[in-house]
């Protein structure tokens, strides 16, 4: 089943940011756009290579009006224990959520029960709380966060202008197209 249109469950978890413990609910989603970016486990090995790279994009992210939230099935204080241990982790600045009990993941279908972990995916959800985008790896597949960046760009487009869709590799400025009869077969 698709999960595109599917609105997040209600949820509260902890977060490790800003150095300190937060709750971080639906409601703080609401309002504005979201990312959610689900990875196996802390102390790994991709896991810190696509972090490192979302937070080398999170201004960028910010610019938009987007928030990140990276989820694991590690505690907070692991979260914390993490930061505190790794010069790679201590550039991260958007909330590092908590899902020891696999609750998120099992909402946006990336538990894998047998290892009580997630595999790698990434969600796109606008301001009413819906998916618009998703994307699921196996674990040894790392992401590209620009691509990522690129597509909250191209939903955030699309949700301002619902006439118009975007393209491969439509970036903001580039040219979109109005679905229509005129186009069927000129494309």
């Amino acid at each position: 089943m698709a999960l595109i249109g599917k609105e997040v469950s209600d949820f509260t978890v902890k977060a490790f940011v800003d150095g300190e413990f937060k709750d971080v609910s639906k409601s703080d989603l609401l309002g504005k756009w979201s990312v959610f970016v689900f990875y196996p486990a802390d102390f790994t090995f991709v896991c810190p290579t696509e972090l490192e790279d979302l937070a080398d994009l999170y201004e960028e992210f910010k610019k938009i009006g987007a928030e990140i939230y990276s989820v694991s099935t590690d505690s907070h204080f692991v979260h914390k224990a993490w930061h505190d241990a790794s010069d790679t982790i201590k550039k991260i600045k958007f909330p590092m959520l908590a899902d020891p009990t696999g609750k998120l993941s099992r909402d946006f279908d990336v538990y894998i029960e047998e290892e009580g972990m997630a595999l790698r995916g990434s969600f796109i959800i606008n301001p009413a709380g819906k998916i618009v985008a998703y994307e699921v790896n196996d674990n040894s597949i790392g992401r590209n966060a620009a691509e990522l960046l690129r597509k909250v760009q191209a939903a955030q487009y699309v949700a301002e202008h619902g006439d118009e869709v975007c393209p491969a590799k439509w970036r903001p400025g580039s040219k979109t197209l109005k679905p229509g009869i005129d186009l069927v077969g000129k494309i």
